[in-house]
């Protein structure tokens, strides 16, 4: 039984005809007929009769449509809840992120709270691309990578939050240590510090080495980029880093320095949410609080 179909059952009790309740519902006859008549086959009783020209309800008609003012009340009060909740702007929100972008996004949400200062749960999560959007069952809100040409399930909603390029970090003095950008000859035969495979960033290297990075020295794997940046300060390998996040791994012994043209790789930061997380006002001001963090990071 479908809070609908009671309702037409309620207010046929109420107005005398199909037509009134057509009128009052803005619809059709017809489709005041069609809900009546699934009405009753749930309920496996006559619920209507014929009354000259007219429908009027049967006894056992009478006695679901008076059950159905307590249903349908408890529909009011359910939904009314339903709307506290989302115009709650001080909820519980709960917010995961990849280790790079919890350090460029947490501290901020945490300075300087989100408009109605809404509780915060904050976690962080860096898995495989394909696993972002499964967190959202559990995490409100979930701040997800990918490169470009990598779509997010239509399962999520996504929010872009930052579009950042990704730049080469290497140890100071490294033999490609300078001023100008990087080329593809620059990096022939280098040994790289990158990630696993699966991950969002794991076809990064392919404009420099070849489809899919094949042919790239992988040294090491990592995920971490503050391991990787301990990595890189010890060793000649070097690593692709974006170049907003990516400046809270720098130190005094690491550096960043720009592709050229023709090699240039971005990734894009996204939020991902179920899209009745982001009907409740406390998600949409950390939304609003992440976004504004975006552009501070990107100025």
């Amino acid at each position: 039984m479908e809070y609908g179909q009671l309702r037409a059952l309620r207010e046929l009790r109420d107005r005398g005809s199909i037509a009134a309740v057509a009128t009052a519902f803005r619809v059709s006859a017809p489709a005041v007929s069609q809900q009546l008549a699934a009405l009753q086959r749930s309920a496996g009783v006559a619920l209507t009769r014929r009354e000259g020209r007219r429908t009027v309800l049967t006894d056992a008609g009478v006695a679901l449509a008076d059950a159905a003012d307590d249903v349908l009340a408890a529909m009011t009060v359910a939904r009314e809840a339903v709307r506290r909740y989302q115009d709650d702007a001080t909820a519980t929100v709960s917010v995961s992120a990849l280790s790079s972008a919890a350090i460029a996004f947490f501290p901020a949400l945490l300075a300087s709270p989100p408009v109605g200062a809404p509780t915060l749960e904050l976690t962080d999560f860096d898995v495989a691309r394909t696993d972002y959007a499964l967190l959202t069952a559990d995490i409100d809100l979930v701040i997800a990578h990918r490169l470009p040409g990598q779509p997010w399930p239509g399962s999520v909603q996504a929010i872009p939050l930052l579009e950042e390029p990704l730049d080469l970090a290497l140890r100071r003095g490294h033999p490609l240590d300078g001023d100008r950008p990087v080329s593809a000859d620059d990096v022939r035969g280098a040994e790289w510090v990158h990630v696993h495979e699966s991950f969002p960033l794991a076809d990064s290297l392919r404009s420099l080495t070849g489809p899919n990075g094949g042919d790239a020295r992988i040294r090491h794997r990592v995920n971490d980029w503050a391991i990787t940046a301990r990595l890189l300060t010890a060793s000649n390998c070097v690593a692709l880093m974006a170049r907003h996040t990516g400046q809270a791994y720098l130190g005094d012994g690491l550096v960043l320095r720009p592709l050229a043209p023709e090699l240039r790789v971005s990734r894009t930061i996204d939020i991902l949410a179920r899209p009745d997380t982001l009907r409740r006002a406390a998600a949409r001001s950390v939304v609003d609080a992440l976004q504004e963090r975006a552009r501070e990071l990107s100025r």
